[in-house]
C-alpha cells in the first residue's frame, strides 16, 4: 500500500451524526487512525437513520463511518470522561459537535490540555460558532443553512424557499472542519508550534459560498432574490424541458459559447444580434432567450438536444438521478463507487475526493459493525491495563 498523506496522524472524533463525523471520514481516507467514541450501548445514532440492511445498520453508517475505529465511553460519568481525556492526551486530532460549552463542563475543553498535549489540533463545529450571542443555541444544518443566507436565495420568487434533500449544511461544515484540521496540522509541523482551536460554524460553512452577494448589497443595496433555475446576471444558464420529458441543463453564457448555441439551436438572428453580443445585453433581453431555448428543447429529445449542444462544443448535460449517475462510464472511469463488504454483504459507497496521484485515499473497511469493537484495542494501546478496562466495563463507563 502506497503512503498515505495523514500516515501517523491520530484522530479522536467525538462527535455524533453528520458534520463532525464527516471531518473524521475525510482524515480517515487519507491515512490518519481515526478513533470514533460513542455512547455505550446504540452507539451513534446514525447507525439507524435512514434505509438499513437486514442486520439494522444504516447504509449511510457504511459511508461515514469507514476506515474508523469504535470505543465506546460514557461521557455522562466521570469515569468515562476520564477514559476520554487519556485517550485525548494520545492524539494529534480531537473533532467535536456538542452545543459550545459542554465540552469545557465535561473537563475536556482545549485548556484542559494545554499541559498535557500542547499539540493538539482542538476541532470544533457548532451551529453559530464558539463565540457571539447565539453562540450556545442549538444549531441544526436546516436552521444554519437559512441563518447563512443560502435558504433565501434557494428556489423560485413566487414560492417559499426550499432546501436541497441532503444535510448540506453539515457536510460543509465537516469539509471546512478538515481544510482547517490540516491547515492546523501544517502550521504545527512547519512552525514546530503548538496546536489551536479550529471553530467552526455551519451557517459559516454556508455564508462562504455566497460568492458576490455581500459587496453588491454594500455597494449597491441590491438584495439578490430567488430566481429559480437561472443564475442571476448571467445569461443564458438555465434548465430546459425536453420533448421526451427529461431535463438539461445549458450554459451558454460566454460571449462566443453564445453565439455558438444559438446558431445549434436554429436561431442565427440572436445569435447575431448585437444587442446580445456581451453578458450586459443578455441580461437585458433573458426572457427572449430562455423563451427561445425552451421552445427548442421542447420539440426533441434531450439525447439529440445535448448531442447537437456537444457538436457545437456549448456546455450542456443531462438532469442526473443516482440511477443514471450509476451508469454512466465517466463517472465509472474516474472511480467514484466503491464497493466494502457490510454486515449484511457488499455495499457500494461513494469515493471521496480530491484524488492524488502518489498518495491517494481509499476505504480499507466499511464502518465499525460493533459499537465499541475496538475498545480493548485501543484502550490496551492508550496506556488502560486489562483489570481497569474490566472496573470501567462492569461501572457501565466503557
Amino acid at each position: 500500500m502506497p503512503a498515505k498523506p495523514l500516515d501517523g496522524i491520530k484522530v479522536i472524533e467525538i462527535g455524533q451524526l453528520v458534520a463532525g463525523p464527516f471531518c473524521g471520514t475525510l482524515l480517515g481516507y487519507f491515512g490518519a487512525e481515526v478513533i470514533k467514541v460513542e455512547p455505550p450501548g446504540k452507539g451513534d445514532a446514525l447507525r439507524g437513520w435512514r434505509a438499513l440492511d437486514e442486520s439494522g445498520t444504516s447504509y449511510w453508517w457504511y459511508s461515514i463511518a469507514r476506515n474508523k475505529k469504535s470505543v465506546t465511553a460514557n461521557l455522562r460519568t466521570e469515569a468515562g470522561r476520564a477514559v476520554v481525556k487519556r485517550l485525548i492526551e494520545t492524539a494529534d486530532v480531537v473533532i467535536e459537535n456538542f452545543r459550545p460549552g459542554t465540552m469545557e463542563k465535561w473537563g475536556l475543553g482545549p485548556d484542559d490540555f494545554k499541559e498535557s498535549n500542547p499539540g493538539l489540533v482542538y476541532t470544533r463545529i457548532s451551529g453559530y460558532g464558539q463565540t457571539g450571542p447565539l453562540a450556545t443555541r442549538p444549531g441544526y444544518a436546516s436552521v444554519s443553512e437559512a441563518f447563512s443566507g443560502f435558504r433565501y436565495l434557494n428556489g423560485f420568487p413566487d414560492r417559499p424557499p426550499v432546501r436541497p434533500n441532503l444535510s448540506m449544511g453539515d457536510s460543509l461544515a465537516g469539509l471546512h472542519a478538515a481544510f482547517g484540521t490540516l491547515l492546523s496540522l501544517l502550521h504545527r509541523e512547519r512552525h514546530n508550534a503548538p496546536g489551536q482551536v479550529v471553530d467552526i460554524a455551519i451557517y459559516e460553512s454556508m455564508y462562504n459560498l455566497m460568492e458576490s452577494v455581500v459587496p453588491e448589497y454594500v455597494a449597491t443595496g441590491a438584495v439578490r432574490e430567488p430566481s429559480g433555475s437561472t443564475l442571476t446576471g448571467i445569461v443564458p444558464t438555465n434548465t430546459y424541458l425536453c420533448a421526451d420529458n427529461k431535463y438539461v441543463v445549458i450554459g451558454g453564457n460566454g460571449d462566443s459559447i453564445y453565439k455558438r448555441l444559438m446558431h445549434a439551436a436554429g436561431y442565427p438572428d440572436l445569435a447575431e444580434d448585437p444587442r446580445m453580443a456581451d453578458n450586459a445585453g443578455r441580461v437585458e433581453h433573458e426572457a427572449t432567450i430562455d423563451a427561445a431555448l425552451a421552445d427548442w428543447t421542447a420539440s426533441i429529445t434531450s439525447v439529440e438536444v445535448l448531442r447537437i449542444l456537444s457538436d457545437a462544443d456549448v456546455p450542456s448535460g443531462p438532469m442526473y438521478s443516482v440511477e443514471d449517475m450509476l451508469l454512466d462510464p465517466q463517472y465509472q472511469a474516474r472511480g467514484m463507487f466503491e464497493t466494502v463488504q457490510g454486515q449484511e454483504g457488499e455495499v457500494t459507497i461513494p469515493a471521496i475526493m480530491p484524488k492524488l496521484g502518489t498518495t491517494p485515499g481509499q476505504t480499507h473497511w466499511a464502518g465499525p459493525a460493533e459499537v465499541g469493537g475496538s475498545s480493548e484495542e485501543v484502550y490496551l494501546a492508550a496506556g488502560f491495563s486489562e483489570a481497569e478496562l474490566q472496573a470501567l466495563r462492569a461501572a457501565g463507563d466503557i
